[in-house]
């Protein structure tokens, strides 16, 4: 090889031959003469420089849920400006052959990027500060009260009964 310097493909910037990886951005370098700088950039190709590495590992975690097609790649638009990798699933349980872009979808990042991804959807109102309980009662204080409402009433029902009967 003639020149044997080598290129960040995402910044630009030129770097020795012992090197490996950017020291501004940290993508591995390439070879410069390969990189296709002389040609033009197609919007994958675009899409995957923001792709920060960091956030690439692990298996898929669900971090959104979009009401349709649109609104998921609206979530997957801010996540990829902050360097986060995310695919879109449709729900499931949900199908409507007809209307391929409507029904809700999951919006899926890699487990090394669900935190970083949480934070981009908080600062974007798109996610709740307070995560929604699983389940159908989400405080205790109210769980107990319908608790003692229910033995209240067993022990109404109970002393009526032995009053009719009695």
């Amino acid at each position: 090889m003639a020149d044997e310097s080598l290129v960040c493909p995402s910044c630009g910037s030129t770097h020795p031959a012992d090197e490996r990886f950017c020291r501004e951005c940290g993508m591995p370098l390439v070879h410069a003469d390969r990189t296709g700088l002389d040609e033009p950039v197609s919007a994958a190709r675009e899409r995957a420089r923001k792709i920060k590495p960091q956030f690439t590992e692990g298996e898929l975690v669900r971090v959104a849920r979009a009401q349709h097609q649109a609104e998921a790649e609206f979530v997957q638009s801010l996540l990829i400006e902050e360097g986060i990798p995310s695919m879109v699933r449709r729900s499931a349980g949900f199908d409507v052959p007809d209307m391929l872009a409507a029904g809700p979808r999951d919006i899926l990042v890699p487990s090394s990027g669900v935190m970083a991804a949480r934070e981009v959807l908080l600062q974007a109102e798109i996610l709740d500060p307070v995560p929604a309980s699983t389940g159908p009662v989400q405080n205790p204080a109210r769980l107990l009260v319908g608790l003692l409402a229910f033995v209240a009433l067993v022990g109404v029902i109970a002393w009526v009964g032995t009053e009719i009967l009695g």
